[in-house]
């Protein structure tokens, strides 16, 4: 029974409150593995046109969507295909009428873009930096080098809130500004350290006033070790001053994220 086949069969059981979930584009001769589940804990299938398929699975419209639970299973299936395979992400929450519509107007209607944007993915995942300087280093670090905020640290010792307001604000404000310098160098040092990768590189926006970096990166997967070793090396040069972290390999979100059309 085909995938079209298999849907309506289960449209005419559940008096057609189905819908088909499209979590993203691969390359038409990939097989999901048989223990591949998403959203809603339901089986990923594919569905194809000429070279290029769609990971489909089916849905019901009863329950609706954005649980953690279904964000979760949406970003790992993509992730975990991104591993082994190219992999173009739509969004979350990408949900077409019938398997025939996922053919039709997203897969026929986009097929020569999908398939271009494939074969530059090829060999390629995505892996997000991420450094947040440790608080006590940081702040020693910038008392040093500042000798207004040096003061105003000993204007307020032992004083209380209210009395050393003004001057709370004007430390704060000082800081604030060292950190965002030392952010904009410290990014820059880490994309210096992985420049013979040869990343394609998307400076992502600070999550927290205390990151030191934060940039996600298209890489070979093939240089993923070489990935590691730099930032290891990196790591051990900022010991007790950055904790970074690196996740991946994904899905390439910050580069190729695709919208399905309504269906």
């Amino acid at each position: 029974m085909s995938t079209e086949q298999a849907t309506e069969a289960r449209e005419k059981e559940s008096g057609g409150r189905t819908a088909i979930y499209v979590y993203g584009i691969v390359p038409a001769d990939v097989e999901p593995e048989e223990q591949a589940s998403g959203v809603g804990d339901h089986g990923v299938t594919v569905v194809r046109h000429g070279e290029v398929g769609a990971l489909v699975s089916e849905i019901s419209t009863d329950r609706p969507l954005g649980t953690p639970a279904d964000m979760t299973a949406h970003a790992e299936l993509l992730d975990g295909s991104a591993a082994v395979v190219p992999v173009l992400p739509l969004r979350f929450g990408a949900v077409m009428s019938t398997a025939d519509a996922v053919e039709k107007e997203l897969l026929e209607a986009h097929h020569d873009e999908f398939r271009a944007a494939l074969e530059e993915l090829e060999g390629r995942a995505q892996f997000v930096v991420k450094g947040r300087y440790v608080e006590k280093a940081i702040l020693r670090e910038l008392l040093e080098e500042n000798a207004e905020a040096a003061r105003l640290r000993d204007a307020i010792r032992d004083k209380s809130a209210d009395a050393t307001r003004d001057a709370r604000m004007a430390l704060g404000e000082i800081i604030n500004q060292g950190i965002e310098s030392k952010r904009a160098q410290d990014t820059r040092r880490v994309l210096d350290a992985l420049d013979e990768l040869k990343p394609l590189v998307n400076e992502r926006p600070p999550t927290h006033e205390q990151d030191a970096v934060h940039v996600a990166i298209l890489v070979e997967l093939s240089k993923q070790d070489d990935l590691e070793d730099a930032l290891a090396r990196l790591a051990d040069e900022w010991d007790d001053r950055v904790e970074l972290s690196l996740l991946g390999p994904m899905a390439a979100y910050d580069f190729v994220m695709k919208r399905a059309p309504e269906g």
